[in-house]
């Protein structure tokens, strides 16, 4: 979730170092990631997966900051121009995932009448689960890189921003609102703001708890109108 959407906002998240043909030799593969992919798309996924496990391999070798664009090439074995070709620099090759256009599509099947704010739920925590189920350690990696980076840091809030417009989008089409609504915009960047808060918290507590269980307490904290209560 650093990013769930084309960058999971809970990272916001290396996975492991198999082989990626072996590991993408069909989309279905990919957490998230629906089968029904041409020949040249799954080429283009494949190399996008194998550039960023190779960038995660190389920052847990070695660091971010002295991790290169032209080493995670060399690792890759793509180009320079390659890397560049698919991320636009080292912050989105550690922030972006394939969860975008499964979000979309997932939150427009959601039940027609149903609260937006459940929609966003059960979207939002279903991809999360599965990322988890299939990539947990990239996306532990990709937290504390959230945390410990500030140019990833900053990286992530402008690709929150890319999430939001596509969200609010197709929430005010649900709802029959204008795309630029400001309640919408303003709905979905609340929610957005507290699953980054999540990230943030797991990654600096070390990964630990229920990552899930803790986007649902934000969520309900949301649902509840913003009410602190004392500690219990």
């Amino acid at each position: 979730m650093a990013a769930l959407s084309r960058t999971s906002p809970v990272s916001v998240s290396a996975s492991s170092p198999a082989s990626a043909s072996s590991s993408v030799s069909s989309s279905s593969s990919v957490p998230g990631v629906p089968p029904q992919l041409g020949l040249r798309e799954r080429k283009k996924l494949r190399t996008r997966i194998t550039i960023r496990r190779a960038t995660y391999r190389l920052i847990a070798e070695q660091g971010y900051d002295a991790t290169t664009i032209e080493q995670i090439a060399e690792a890759a074995e793509v180009s320079p121009s390659t890397v560049f070709r698919y991320f636009a620099s080292k912050e989105d090759i550690v922030l972006t995932d394939e969860y975008g256009a499964v979000l979309e599509a997932e939150l427009r099947e959601r039940p027609a009448g149903e609260p937006p704010l459940a929609s966003l739920r059960s979207v939002l925590t279903g991809a999360l689960s599965a990322f988890l189920t299939g990539e947990e350690e990239e996306l532990r990696q990709r937290t504390r890189l959230t945390v410990e980076v500030p140019a990833v840091r900053a990286r992530m809030t402008q690709t929150l921003c890319d999430t939001a417009k596509l969200l609010a989008d197709v929430l005010a089409e649900r709802s029959g609102r204008d795309r630029d609504d400001l309640e919408v915009r303003v709905f979905v960047a609340a929610v957005l703001a507290a699953l980054r808060e999540v990230a943030l918290h797991w990654g600096e507590h070390g990964g630990d708890g229920d990552l899930v269980a803790m986007v649902d307490q934000a969520l309900d904290t949301l649902e509840g109108g913003l009410t602190l209560r004392g500690p219990s």
